[in-house]
């Protein structure tokens, strides 16, 4: 009797927007962005101390003038979690004096979940039990796959 298991170990990823530096002013968000795969179910975590720093979505219109939207759109916690729902480029901004003007902005592209990997064929008599664990590297911002392909040899 041969069972196949498949089972993908996909979870959201949390980033730190600026990592431990936060969100301020005189930091490159658009270098902080490069590499980073964000897809839908991602979160954003925007940190800075309240009052400093605010966080508004904006269009890209919005985005390259740093037009403030509404002061009631204003995410203010100091704390802020924005969850990647859909898919396409996102444009944040901080709305605190000339902050988006002086460079305080971020935009993403948000790519849809990645297809999990296909299956394994099926292993052949002569083989036992094997258990695939791929590496797309290492650290936080990686997701990962587990594969595992298991054979009773009677």
């Amino acid at each position: 009797m041969m069972v196949a298991v498949f089972t993908p170990a996909i979870l959201a990823e949390e980033f730190i927007v600026g990592d431990e530096t936060g969100w301020t002013v005189g930091f490159d968000y658009q270098a902080w962005a490069v590499g980073k795969n964000f897809q839908i179910g991602d979160k954003l975590v925007f940190k800075y101390p309240v009052g400093a720093h605010n966080v508004f979505k904006v269009n890209g219109t919005g985005f390259q003038n740093c037009i403030v939207p509404p002061p009631n759109e204003a995410l203010t916690t100091g704390n802020d979690t924005i969850l990647l729902a859909t898919r396409g480029k996102k444009w944040y901004i901080c709305g605190v004096g000339r902050h988006c003007t002086a460079g305080q902005k971020l935009t993403i592209i948000v790519q849809p979940l990645s297809p999990a990997p296909a299956p394994s064929p099926a292993p052949s008599p002569d083989q036992k039990t094997k258990v695939a664990l791929p590496s797309f590297g290492l650290g936080d911002n990686h997701r990962h796959y587990v594969i595992l392909v298991k054979k009773n040899i009677n």
